[in-house]
């Protein structure tokens, strides 16, 4: 958790959001923007394409000293050797799979001041908050909620968390501010001309707004 913290930026992939391009080719360009924390996640792939990617990407994050988070199947994160999995609501239960797999990162989406503390006391390891802003990533009926709610949800937790959802370069100063240490992005890195060059830029302006804040304390 001590490098999933430091990260800074987290990209999480879309085959289907990436103009085109196969997520190996987005995950190698992030990796080599400087991007140190990738979450696996393609609801549409057939199983056996994902595992298969799932073992790829294992060895390029490795290799490039990066953490792999596999979304949704502990199964496939437990295969591959993967640092760790993601649960939405609707998947396994957190303390189940903290069970099963004691030394994973397990991370939880969550929507709402009871999702998220029923999270980190069910063993979470991190929460995702969001989604923050409208997002062409995921299906949602719910409000979006804004700043104002990741300031409500944020001080009623202990473990580290994320933010996701519609997230663009502009956002991220407020963000930071708000007290935000990694930022999730889908589109932002995937849909980019130059996804290596969108990731360095972001982890530029997360790191300078990091920087500013610490200098300010």
């Amino acid at each position: 958790m001590r490098r999933f913290q430091q990260a800074g930026l987290y990209l999480v992939t879309s085959q289907a959001l990436s103009r085109g391009r196969s997520t190996l080719e987005i995950v190698d360009a992030a990796l080599a923007g400087g991007v140190r924390l990738i979450q696996l996640r393609e609801k549409e792939m057939p199983m056996p394409d994902f595992f298969r990617l799932a073992e790829l990407l294992r060895a390029r994050t490795a290799q490039a000293g990066a953490l792999l988070i596999i979304n949704d199947r502990v199964d496939v994160a437990l295969s591959v050797g993967a640092d760790g999995v993601h649960l939405g609501q609707a998947d396994l239960p957190i303390a189940p799979v903290r069970h099963l797999a004691p030394n994973l990162i397990i991370g939880a989406s969550t929507h709402s001041p009871a999702e998220a503390q029923a999270a980190e006391h069910a063993g979470a390891s991190y929460i995702n908050i969001g989604p923050l802003f409208p997002t062409q990533t995921k299906t949602w009926s719910g409000e979006f909620l804004g700043l104002e709610g990741l300031r409500e949800i944020a001080p009623l937790v202990t473990i580290p968390w994320t933010v996701m959802g519609g997230i663009k370069p502009e956002h991220v100063p407020a963000l930071i501010q708000a007290g935000a240490h990694t930022i999730a992005v889908v589109t932002a890195i995937t849909a980019a001309d130059d996804p290596a060059q969108a990731a360095r830029d972001l982890l530029f302006k997360i790191r300078g707004q990091r920087s500013e804040i610490s200098d300010q304390k």
